[in-house]
């Protein structure tokens, strides 16, 4: 005679997936501030900190450069943060039109502008530009 024993461990017993965050600002000065403070809570909770200075800056001047030049007078940007395998995506979703790019002068210091995506491409292991309608979406990862 075989006998059945009941297993009284929970079902998916481990860690939960960390949760996706994101946050709308408006366009005002004191959004990058608080886009900051936002992903800083997020990153803290999950627990990512080896790389955090790192990410903070790249959302410093992702959200700077959405309310310069991407977000029209009227509107606001999203700010997403997505944790995956130890590490994260920042995204900044704006309606503005143009493709940010690194200003390349040979032997010249950038101008004023350009020098955030400098920093972003410095620190973050991937950057990038995508569509979205209407706008883009800039983006970065830290592995």
């Amino acid at each position: 005679m075989m006998a059945t024993y009941r297993d009284h461990r929970p079902v998916n017993e481990g860690t939960p997936p960390l949760s996706p965050r994101e946050r709308f600002y408006r366009r005002e000065r004191r959004s990058v501030p608080a886009a900051r403070g936002f992903a800083r809570d997020a990153l803290a909770e999950w627990e990512i900190g080896p790389r955090a200075d790192d990410v903070l800056v790249c959302v410093s001047e992702l959200a700077t450069n959405a309310l310069v030049h991407g977000v029209p007078p009227g509107r606001g940007f999203l700010l997403r943060l997505l944790p995956y395998d130890g590490g994260v995506r920042v995204e900044v979703h704006d309606s503005g039109d143009g493709v940010p790019a690194i200003p390349l002068a040979e032997g010249a210091e950038p101008a004023e502008g350009g020098r955030g995506l400098l920093l972003v491409a410095a620190l973050a292991d991937k950057w990038g530009v995508g569509a979205r309608a209407p706008g883009k979406v800039v983006w970065c990862e830290f592995g």
